[in-house]
């Protein structure tokens, strides 16, 4: 029930489904490494990765490093991320 919320959320925002296919792609980036690839502002990159953090998509995996961290996509945001491309994928 929860995951129709969570597909919802990823599926409204461009940037929410793109830095969850970046992170799909590797095992971890920093935060610095995800905004240049995926051409954000500084501002909408750390609001993009609070928010698929907050909903447990994304986590971070030194959260005691305040200056440099590195996140990595969790099962549930591949879960999300697999089927809001499917819905893509039918809407094209």
């Amino acid at each position: 029930m929860g995951d129709e919320k969570d597909i919802g959320f990823v599926a409204r925002s461009k940037r929410r489904k793109e830095v969850l296919k970046i992170l799909s792609r590797v095992s971890k980036m920093s935060q610095p490494e995800i905004m240049k690839i995926s051409e954000q502002y500084k501002s909408h990159n750390s609001r993009t990765i609070k928010e698929l953090s907050n909903k447990w998509l994304i986590s971070c995996i030194n959260p005691e490093d305040r200056s440099y961290k590195f996140y990595k996509i969790t099962k549930k945001g591949k879960d999300i991320l697999k089927e809001t491309e499917k819905i893509s994928n039918k809407q094209n």
